[in-house]
């Protein structure tokens, strides 16, 4: 299949997607500014999640709740054809800086991506699946889904994140894994002037741990990472500590990598708990995040759609890779895909900062909620288009689902 490109007039299959995007324009970006102002946690995405589903229910779309067990879940569907393709709603926000990482960008886009191929689903034997995924900063919302059946029809699943500028994400691996984890030192109280050699400091534990994880960096498998802060410290300066806790993320450009460093990384936290006689409980807060493998064909085509939108994508070097997303569990079981949508075009503001957060409810960002819902509902009409690939997952599916 040759690739789209700005010169070649739209198929009337694109032609028709299009125009059912211009004309929900105003209610996308509504729904992007209005989960923008309300910020919910993960798990406690009760507002967003039912504002998408409103939005599915009144483009006719078949809409469950709660799905998978999970309070804001959620799954609507439109179309019957053998070809299920998933768009992913992401909804969640961090903690104090809000939509730091511009997943109302992720829902409205993605919802738009939704309306678009219903209008020709009939005509492409498609059936459209938008998930509401829960809890993507932490909780693994998408692993859970997946182990709960979510994903066992779909032959393809996508959406398109926010950054900077917008970039092209080669096939292949995009993000790393992640580890996430709790750590808690439990020692003795005692006066901390007339009786320190009565206690058991677990903050002493917490400097002996961070001393020997400043130590392992350098002897890190490449790609490595880990990073934490202390949740509990003591209650006050006169009492010797005796909890404390931290929370801390590892990463690895592989899961099995990311194992690796696990295991290393808990040595470290045992050493502050065998210098100072405290005890100490590393215990996992999230399923694991798997690297995320985009689909080298799905990834160019949704890269030279991007372009008919008038956007250029500029090149990611292979070997940058940053951030985890429960996106690459999904793509371990299915092909997918996780591109980016460029919504600060100077590029001053970078996700997880207040300065991204208020980037996501800017003209810029609207715009990218409009260009990110064409080239998704694009690809996936590329997709059904094309004999041998819709074939190639379809039969993929089959096997998927036989095992």
């Amino acid at each position: 299949m040759s690739t789209p490109s700005p010169e070649k007039p739209l198929s009337a299959e694109k032609a028709a997607a299009r125009a059912r995007i211009s004309a929900a324009g105003d209610e996308l970006v509504a729904l992007s500014r209005s989960i923008h102002a309300e910020p919910e946690l993960a798990f406690a995405e009760h507002r967003s999640a039912e504002k998408v589903a409103v939005a599915m229910e009144r483009a006719g779309f078949d809409v469950t709740r709660g799905v998978c067990d999970l309070p804001t879940a959620l799954s609507a569907t439109y179309g019957g054809g053998d070809l299920v393709v998933a768009l992913c709603a992401e909804y969640d926000a961090l903690p104090e800086i809000g939509h730091a990482c511009g997943h109302n960008v992720i829902a409205a886009s993605s919802v738009g991506a939704a309306l678009a191929l219903a209008s020709v689903a009939d005509e492409l034997g498609i059936t459209v699946k938008l998930l509401g995924t829960p809890a993507e900063e932490s909780g693994g919302g998408k692993q859970l889904m997946l182990d709960r059946g979510a994903f066992d029809d779909v032959a393809v699943a996508m959406m398109a994140h926010p950054a900077p500028v917008d970039l092209h994400m080669p096939g292949g691996l995009s993000t790393k894994a992640s580890g996430h984890f709790e750590i808690v030192y439990t020692g003795l109280e005692a006066h901390a002037s007339a009786a320190p050699h009565t206690g058991i400091n677990a903050l002493d534990a917490v400097t002996v741990a961070q001393t020997a994880l400043g130590l392992l960096r350098q002897h890190m498998v490449p790609g490595g990472q880990f990073h934490g802060i202390v949740q509990e410290g003591g209650l006050r300066p006169n009492i010797v500590p005796a909890r404390t806790k931290l929370a801390y993320y590892l990463r690895a450009d592989t899961l099995a990598d990311m194992h690796r460093l696990e295991a290393r990384v808990r040595d470290c936290f045992a050493a502050g708990a065998l210098a100072t006689g405290a005890t100490m409980e590393m215990t996992r807060t999230s399923p694991d995040y798997a690297e995320m493998r985009n689909d080298p064909w799905l990834a160019d085509v949704y890269t030279a759609n991007l372009a008919v939108t008038g956007r250029e994508a500029f090149p990611v070097p292979p070997e940058f890779r940053g951030g985890s997303t429960d996106m690459g569990n999904v793509s371990h079981a299915l092909p997918g895909i996780h591109p980016v949508i460029g919504i600060d075009p100077a590029g001053f503001s970078m996700p997880h900062t207040p300065a991204f957060a208020a980037a996501a409810a800017t003209p810029e960002a609207d715009k990218g909620v409009i260009d990110a819902a064409a080239a998704l509902a694009w690809t996936a009409i590329d997709l059904a288009l094309d004999d041998a690939r819709r074939a190639g997952v379809l039969e993929a599916l089959a096997v998927r689902r036989a095992d």
